[in-house]
């Protein structure tokens, strides 16, 4: 689950219901997101209050026991790469080697601009970034933590050849169900391409239940019904996914302060998730 961690009705009980909800239904991974500066461009999307992941994540390591903690995505330009080292290594550390660490490269030029960040280096930044990163984890006397994979993010050809390079896992966001399909034929033949082996398939998609099927050509994946859900999903497993996150934000903050109707729907996902494994 990607849970929200920003817009009025997020405070640190609402986290805390969020998480232990998620790990008393079986969910495996929870997962937040990335801002530092809530600039204009950010808060037309993801209002403030915005929770730092890093902070956030110690705070839900230490009311949870078993679900693995992660970000979706850490944006890797905005902060020096020692300091991501850093703080990931010792957040690991400190819950168990529960991290898991999915990175991007960025989307709002104002909160860039704000963090004294180059905008159009934004590629070549993280690239540099993740290399910088994967070094010092090297130095386990000093960074004292296992292995912490690393999710890619991002649906273009660059961010694939990215996945490729510098990820254990491949982490595209929120597409329709068609897209996927294609996409993962490219992210093959950029393995080939480079010599590499085919990184993970962990996708995100997103999470909304209608009591009508959906029917509009554009739906996007984990939209729709809970039969189309479920099938979405399986279509995905198939696909080779090893993970699927489920995102319950769709562009309304005052969801935010009423998960309840979400959280009845990661139920019957939970449920139907397990009477398929006591077949």
């Amino acid at each position: 689950m990607n849970v929200p961690n920003f817009a009025p009705g997020t405070d640190p009980e609402m986290l805390r219901r969020w998480a232990q909800t998620i790990e008393g239904l079986g969910f495996d991974l929870l997962m937040v997101s990335d801002h530092i500066a809530v600039t204009p461009d950010v808060a037309e999307q993801y209002p403030a209050p915005f929770y730092e992941p890093f902070t956030t994540l110690s705070w839900l390591a230490g009311v949870t026991r078993r679900v693995r903690l992660g970000t979706t995505v850490l944006i890797v330009p905005y902060r020096h790469p020692l300091l991501t080292a850093r703080m990931a290594a010792n957040l690991n550390r400190l819950s168990g080697g529960r991290l898991v660490l999915g990175v991007g490269v960025g989307w709002a030029r104002q909160e860039f601009e704000a963090l004294g960040v180059p905008f159009r280096r934004r590629g070549a930044l993280t690239d540099e970034y993740l290399h910088a990163i994967r070094d010092a984890w090297r130095n386990t006397d000093d960074y004292d933590t296992a292995a912490i994979p690393i999710w890619v993010g991002g649906n273009s050809d660059a961010g694939i050849r990215r996945a490729v390079l510098h990820g254990d896992a491949w982490h595209p966001l929120r597409f329709t169900p068609g897209w996927l399909t294609k996409a993962v034929g490219r992210l093959k033949a950029t393995a080939d391409e480079l010599g590499r082996p085919v990184p993970a398939l962990m996708p995100r998609i997103a999470l909304r239940e209608t009591l009508e099927a959906v029917t509009d050509p554009e739906r996007l994946a984990g939209v729709g019904t809970i039969n189309q859900i479920i099938a979405d999903i399986e279509r995905i497993r198939l696909l080779g996914a090893e993970t699927v996150v489920l995102d319950p934000f769709n562009g309304d903050p005052t969801e935010i302060r009423q998960p309840e109707r979400t959280w009845q729907t990661l139920a019957a996902l939970a449920e139907h998730h397990k009477s398929q494994e006591d077949r």
